[in-house]
């Protein structure tokens, strides 16, 4: 089902995680044989997090039905946690064992945040991100996907977190996260506006309220715009498009 808008962004609502991991993985399918077809070599921005997971898998068994060449896609991660090689959670090694390893995306168009093995601080870490996205000519990534945590952040911009005000820089380390673990690296609002798709990707119950605060803050229902401080998720739109896909519990205070 989708609910309709009297303006941007979109909004599927699906039965549940499953339907809703299709629907995103057609839809980047899609999305990136168009980039292909029309000359580029797109550049996406993972998401870590449960759904990310069932949404990676669906992507790789999909995937050889698609006209996709995954030897020309660039990938990069909104966030990542500044932790040890081979830790649970890290959001690039799921994502390499769900689908980037078994679909043949090339090991040099696949852009990690250094371990703590690699940089001795976070803030090298950012760095060393920032340098790798600049070299690479990531200046307008085809499509950014999102999660959503229950207090509306989105990578690792949390409320009332120093992070949300970084300007003039592409990545940011984040100290003292709410949630474990404490050290991040995230891309800034800056670079994760340099978009063409913006896409959240938002399942369960325990999400639902922010999903309502965000869409309100962005719709102008109720009063006056959020603010970015408090539902750092409006601080993020797409350059093309804004979609975000629900499930219905995430969906119910809608």
């Amino acid at each position: 089902m989708t609910i309709p808008a009297s303006s941007s962004p979109r909004i599927e609502v699906h039965e549940d995680d499953r339907a809703l991991a299709t629907a995103v993985a057609g839809e980047l399918l899609s999305r990136l044989a168009d980039a292909q077809a029309a000359g580029r070599v797109p550049q996406i921005a993972l998401t870590g997090g449960s759904i990310a997971e069932v949404v990676h898998r669906e992507i790789a068994r999909l995937a050889p039905g698609s006209e996709v060449d995954w030897t020309r896609v660039v990938v990069w991660w909104g966030d990542e946690r500044f932790v040890e090689p081979g830790s649970p959670d890290r959001n690039a090694d799921q994502a390499r064992e769900a689908f980037l390893s078994v679909i043949g995306v090339s090991d040099e168009n696949v852009h990690e945040v250094p371990t703590t093995a690699e940089c001795a601080t976070v803030e090298e870490a950012a760095a060393a991100y920032a340098e790798a996205l600049a070299t690479a000519g990531a200046a307008e990534l085809e499509v950014v996907m999102l999660g959503l945590g229950p207090d509306a952040h989105v990578a690792s911009l949390f409320p009332g977190h120093p992070a949300l005000d970084v300007r003039g820089a592409t990545t940011v380390a984040v100290h003292d996260s709410p949630k474990p673990p404490p050290e991040r690296v995230s891309l800034t609002f800056e670079a994760l506006n340099r978009n063409r798709a913006l896409w959240f990707l938002v399942s369960g119950e325990g999400k639902a309220e922010a999903v309502a605060r965000a869409l309100a803050g962005r719709t102008g229902a109720g009063g006056e715009a959020a603010d970015v401080h408090d539902v750092p998720a409006v601080g993020v739109t797409g350059g093309e498009e804004t979609i975000w896909f629900l499930d219905r519990a995430s969906a119910s205070r809608l």
